[in-house]
């Protein structure tokens, strides 16, 4: 099969792109490599990419109509799976604009793109940010989400929508995907078991916001990629409903999917996860709650099990010991 994955050098792009490759995929990587941090960690993680004869990359930016529009012309993919997008809820607060360019602007570029190649399937990823001031737990992904608490989450509700009247007008199949808080090797130097991490070996202090007051639903990145996998080959079908809350579109072959693990963990708990890992205690700053910031994030992941049959499973002190052992063997601290 023939599959386009944007954002290849990320996070999670890069695991996908893997997982596909050693299946004997035709993977097509895109991505810009932007400075929003370590840029030889991306260049690594396609290192591992490019040992495959059944991968090529184009290293542009998704809202570069022209260069996109070439990417699919040389792919000509069956499959689309748009995971590339500025990230970051914090970085959000100061540069606004960039999340404007890459999560909307962009986003339509690929949407587009797909509609006028008839893909089969076009996977787009979104975020837990996105059910925002929602106070009802755990999230479903028939809850309403009216009220964004940033532009990251803003942006990427706007892509959601894009998607979904593309979807009716065109009748291109697509899933969206909201992620919840995922973590593992190879993981994005900006989020909080990174940064953790890095700074316990370092004996810098980390920063708790709402003094440690916060439970996230953690998402370990093999769990999340076996889960994109098998959404891949479940493309929505328009009428044809598979649970009581599915979200699927009265008027679109179009559906939101959860991937979470469904068991929040106490901020306390998951440092404490990573002190025993490192074998250090960590010295805490403990600070006020941070702008943009919910108390809690919980996926109700019924529909995502009624679809493929799977949900995640790794336990977050497994899944940050595995974490622990790759950064030692990456970054090889003192």
């Amino acid at each position: 099969m023939k599959i386009l994955v944007t954002g290849a050098a990320g996070f999670i792009g890069s695991e996908l792109a893997l997982r596909l490759l050693k299946e004997g995929h035709d993977v097509t990587g895109v991505d810009c490599f932007t400075a929003y941090y370590d840029v030889n960690l991306k260049r690594n993680r396609v290192k591992r990419l490019l040992e495959y004869k059944n991968f090529r990359m184009h290293e542009v930016h998704v809202e570069d109509e022209d260069a996109m529009t070439a990417a699919f012309n040389d792919s000509k993919p069956e499959i689309v799976v748009h995971l590339a997008a500025q990230a970051g809820v914090r970085y959000s607060l100061d540069h606004p604009r960039e999340y404007i360019s890459s999560n909307i602007v962009g986003s339509f570029n690929v949407i587009e793109l797909a509609r006028l190649h008839g893909i089969k399937h076009l996977v787009v990823a979104s975020t837990s940010s996105a059910y925002g001031a929602n106070q009802k737990f755990p999230f479903e992904e028939t809850d309403a989400a009216p009220h964004p608490l940033t532009i990251y989450a803003a942006t990427k509700l706007s892509s959601e929508l894009i998607a979904h009247s593309h979807s009716h007008l065109y009748g291109t199949p697509t899933t969206l995907l909201r992620f919840f808080s995922v973590y593992g090797p190879w993981g994005r130097p900006d989020m909080a078991f990174f940064l953790f991490t890095d700074r316990i070996f370092k004996g810098q202090p980390i920063d708790v916001y709402n003094h440690g007051d916060l439970m996230r639903d953690f998402t370990y990145i093999d769990d999340l990629v076996e889960s994109i996998r098998r959404l891949m080959d479940t493309p929505p079908v328009a009428g044809m409903s598979v649970t009581r809350n599915d979200s699927l579109s009265p008027v679109a072959p179009y559906r939101l999917v959860n991937i979470g693990h469904a068991t929040p963990v106490r901020l306390m708990d998951y440092i404490e996860a990573i002190e025993t890992a490192i074998g250090k205690t960590a010295v805490k700053n403990m600070l006020d709650m941070q702008p943009g910031d919910v108390k809690q994030t919980y996926a109700d992941v019924s529909l995502l099990e009624a679809l493929t049959g799977y949900v995640p499973t790794t336990d977050v002190k497994d899944g940050i010991q595995a974490f622990v052992e790759w950064y030692r063997d990456y970054y090889k601290p003192d």
